[in-house]
């Protein structure tokens, strides 16, 4: 089973439980996943942080108690690259205009549409204090050609 977390069209979050992902896509093309808050069958995704329990270094292997603290590291910078390659192929890039685009899209001046791009620190403070919701995408260095 997985565990989605969603939105309807007015924002309103919920979770739901699927068989996998295509049993997710399948019940929403049916219209059969309905917001519980207001009926909505508008129903999409929301960006979820990936599920990381006490037992962090633990995989699903055999060999999931070797895991050194490298090993570990390596796990999780290829989890925070699979997020922020899911955000950069699914969401439309906004540059620095991501603050002003944010609030316009947070206060309905705009159409809903999920986005990225850069806001300074004082930025995302000020969205944040005003409840909109943002999270930092992970950084990640670029690849020297050789």
């Amino acid at each position: 089973m997985i565990r989605y977390a969603l939105l309807c069209e007015k924002d309103h979050e919920f979770d739901g439980w699927f068989s996998s992902s295509s049993g997710f896509d399948a019940q929403v093309a049916a219209g059969d996943v309905l917001c519980p808050h207001c009926g909505s069958s508008k129903v999409r995704k929301a960006l979820m942080a990936p599920s990381i329990g006490k037992n962090i270094g633990k995989v699903a292997s055999k060999d999931a108690a070797a895991s050194t603290p490298a090993e570990m590291a390596q796990k999780i910078r290829g989890v925070m690259l699979a997020l922020k390659k899911h955000v950069e192929e699914n969401c439309d890039y906004v540059g620095d205009a991501f603050a002003e685009e944010a609030r316009r899209i947070h206060y309905g001046e705009t159409e809903h549409r999920d986005i990225y791009g850069e806001a300074t620190p004082e930025e995302a403070l000020e969205l944040i204090e005003e409840g909109v919701e943002v999270a930092p995408l992970p950084v990640t260095p670029r690849r020297r050609a050789n």
